[in-house]
C-alpha cells in the first residue's frame, strides 16, 4: 500500500462490523479474594449505587479485564501467549493470580518500572520536560531515578521525602549525581513560585498557583499560606554543574544546593520574605506548612534545612495519603473521586469521601506501598465491570458533569505511550528491540509527533492520542503501522502466513493480540469474504485484517 492512499481497505473497520465494546458473561457476587481492602471498596462502592438507585453493568469478559489490566499496570496490550496462559488458570483467583504476576514476578518488574516511570515523568516534569536544547532538565537523570524507585518498589513516602529534599547533581555520570534533582530544576526561578504551586498541587492534591496573588474565592487556601509555604524554598538554589573530564553536556550538567537564606530583610537569623497583596501593602512570611506547623526562621542552613522540614510536614500529612489515593484511582477507573484528581478540598467535595479516607488510612498503614494500592483497585467489582452501559445505569455519565458512580468502567483513549507500546507487542515487534536507552529514543521519536501536533508542554491531556485527523493519519499510513502490516520476507503477517496456519487459526490470532478476544462469527464470514478477494493470497488477506483492526476503536480504546 502507498502512503496516504485511500484504497478499500479504510472500510474495513466498518465493514468488519466492530464495535467499540463486546461483553459477555453473568453478573455474580464481587469476590473479595480475602482482601478486607477489596471487600470494603466494594461495600462503599456498592452503597453509592443503592443510594443512586443504579444497577452496575454486568462484569467484563475475562480476556478484556486481562487486557484492561495490562494497559493500566504495565502500559501496554497482553500478547497472545501471555492471554493463553491466564485462560488455561481455571482457578477462582485467577484474576488475583495475575495481578500478583503482574505485580510481583521478576519477570514483569522491567516493564512495570518502564511503564511507571512514564506516568511520574510526564505527572513531575511533563512530556516535554528536558527535551528542549540547554534545558536545565535532565529527562535522563530524571527517568533513571524513577526507574530504579520503581524496580525496587522504594515506597511512596519515600519517594516524595527523596523528590522534595533532593540536592546533588542532574546528568547520570556526574560525581554527585542524584536523579530526583530533575523536578525542581527549572522550578526555582521567580522565587520558586512553581516548585510551591507544584509540590502542593502534584504531592498535596491541592491547586493554589491562582493563590500567589490572591486569595481564592472557592479555595480555603489563601494568599498567606502560599507564600508561607514559599519560604521553604528560598534556600535552594539550581547551578551550573560539570560532566568529568571533557564530557561536558552543556546546560544539561547542572546541581541542586541548599545555600543559607539571608532573608528579604537581610537579617540571616530571622530569614522572612515579603508579598504584596492586591491592595499594594506589602506583608511578611515565613516558613509555615499548611496545617500552621512552623519551623525556626534562620536562614543558616546549618540551624535548619528548610526543605528537608517540608519534606517532613508532607509525608505526615493526610493530604499526602489522600492526594495519591486519587491519582491512582483516576489512573485505573478513568476518574477519581475529584475531577481533576490534584485538586481537592472543600471547594471540590470527593464523590466517595469515607472511601477516599478509608484508603487514605490504609496505605499508610500498608507503609505507602504502592503495589498494594493497585492490588486493592485492580481486584475491585468496579474494575471488573464491563464497560457496555445498561438501562439501570445510563445515568452514570461522568461525560456530562454527573459524579461517577463506577457503575460500569469508563471508555478513554489510549495514552499515546501505551499505543507505541501496545503497538509493538500486538506486531511482535517486541522482540527486536534494543537497549533500554535505544527503546525510550524511538519512543521519544514517535512520541514527538504528538507534542509536535499539539503545541503544549504540559503532559497534558491535550497531548493524548484522542483521535484527532493528524493523528488518525499517523494510524492509518504511519511509519509504524506501515512496518506491522507489512507483508515483507521476515515481517509478522509473513511469518504467519509461511508457517501454514489455516485462515481461521490466523484470523483468531489477530483478534488475541489487538483486541484480546475471538471473532464473533459476522467477524469471521467477512474476514472470509477477504480472503476470496485475494484469490486465496493469505498474507494480502491477513494484512487488510490487522490494518482494520490496528485502527478499530476496540483497539486504541481502553474498555
Amino acid at each position: 500500500m502507498l502512503r496516504w492512499q485511500l484504497s478499500p481497505v479504510t472500510l474495513i473497520p466498518t465493514f468488519l462490523g466492530m464495535v467499540c465494546v463486546l461483553t459477555s458473561g453473568a453478573f455474580a457476587t464481587a469476590a473479595d479474594y480475602g482482601i478486607p481492602q477489596v471487600a470494603t471498596i466494594n461495600e462503599k462502592i456498592r452503597q453509592g449505587w443503592e443510594d443512586y438507585g443504579i444497577s452496575p453493568s454486568p462484569e467484563e469478559m475475562d480476556t478484556v479485564w486481562a487486557r484492561r489490566l495490562f494497559l493500566d499496570v504495565l502500559g501496554r496490550v497482553p500478547s497472545v501467549d501471555e492471554l493463553s496462559e491466564f485462560s488455561r488458570d481455571r482457578s477462582r483467583d485467577k484474576k488475583k493470580n495475575l495481578v500478583d504476576r503482574l505485580l510481583f514476578d521478576e519477570k514483569y518488574t522491567e516493564e512495570y518500572a518502564r511503564n511507571w516511570t512514564t506516568v511520574w515523568t510526564n505527572v513531575l516534569i511533563g512530556r516535554n520536560g528536558g527535551t528542549a536544547n540547554n534545558s536545565q532538565i535532565s529527562r535522563a537523570g530524571m527517568q533513571k531515578y524513577l526507574r530504579d524507585t520503581f524496580a525496587r518498589n522504594t515506597h511512596y513516602d519515600k519517594m516524595v521525602e527523596e523528590l522534595v529534599s533532593a540536592t546533588g547533581a542532574n546528568t547520570p555520570g556526574m560525581p554527585g549525581f542524584n536523579g530526583a534533582v530533575n523536578f525542581y530544576m527549572d522550578k526555582l526561578d521567580e522565587d520558586g513560585v512553581q516548585a510551591t504551586a507544584k509540590t502542593a498541587q502534584i504531592f498535596l492534591g491541592l491547586q493554589v498557583q491562582c493563590t500567589q496573588c490572591h486569595n481564592h474565592p472557592f479555595n480555603e487556601w489563601k494568599q498567606e499560606k502560599f507564600w508561607n509555604m514559599n519560604a521553604f524554598f528560598r534556600q535552594t538554589r539550581a547551578m551550573r554543574g560539570q560532566m568529568p573530564g571533557n564530557a561536558n553536556n552543556g546546560m544539561r550538567a547542572m546541581t541542586l544546593n541548599n545555600v543559607d537564606f539571608m532573608g528579604e530583610g537581610r537579617n540571616i537569623d530571622n530569614a522572612e520574605i515579603y508579598y504584596e497583596l492586591r491592595n499594594g501593602l506589602l506583608k511578611v512570611a515565613y516558613p509555615e506548612f499548611l496545617d500552621g506547623q512552623k519551623i525556626p526562621t534562620s536562614g543558616r542552613i546549618s540551624q535548619v534545612n528548610r526543605r528537608d522540614e517540608l519534606a517532613k510536614f508532607i509525608v505526615g500529612s493526610d493530604n499526602l495519603q489522600e492526594a495519591i489515593v486519587n491519582r491512582y484511582w483516576g489512573h485505573f477507573l478513568g476518574y477519581g473521586f475529584t475531577k481533576p484528581v490534584d485538586d481537592m478540598g472543600p471547594h471540590n467535595r470527593p464523590t466517595h469521601p469515607e472511601l477516599l479516607t478509608y484508603l487514605g488510612q490504609e496505605l499508610r498503614e500498608n507503609s505507602f506501598d504502592l503495589k498494594q494500592l493497585i492490588r486493592w483497585i485492580t481486584l475491585s467489582e468496579a474494575y471488573s465491570l464491563s464497560s457496555k452501559i445498561t438501562k439501570g445505569n445510563a445515568l452514570d455519565d461522568p461525560t456530562v458533569g454527573e459524579p461517577p458512580k463506577f457503575s460500569h468502567f469508563y471508555l478513554r483513549q489510549m495514552q499515546a505511550e501505551q499505543l507505541y507500546e501496545s503497538l509493538l507487542i500486538a506486531t511482535q515487534a517486541h522482540k527486536t528491540r534494543g537497549n533500554y536507552e535505544e527503546q525510550e529514543k524511538k519512543k521519544s521519536e514517535w512520541m514527538q509527533q504528538f507534542v509536535t501536533a499539539f503545541g503544549t508542554d504540559e503532559g497534558d491531556e491535550a497531548t493524548t492520542f484522542n483521535g484527532t485527523i493528524p493523528q488518525a493519519l499517523m494510524m492509518f499510513n504511519g511509519d509504524l503501522v506501515m512496518d506491522a502490516v507489512s507483508t515483507k520476507p521476515g515481517s509478522f503477517i509473513y511469518t504467519m502466513a509461511a508457517e501454514g496456519q489455516d485462515g481461521k487459526e490466523a484470523i483468531n490470532h489477530l483478534y488475541m493480540a489487538t483486541i484480546a478476544r475471538r471473532p464473533t462469527r459476522k467477524e469471521v464470514d467477512a474476514a472470509n469474504y477477504l480472503i476470496g478477494i485475494h484469490k486465496g493470497d493469505t498474507a494480502k488477506a491477513l494484512q487488510d485484517v490487522f490494518w482494520a483492526l490496528l485502527n478499530s476503536n476496540e483497539f486504541i480504546l481502553n474498555h
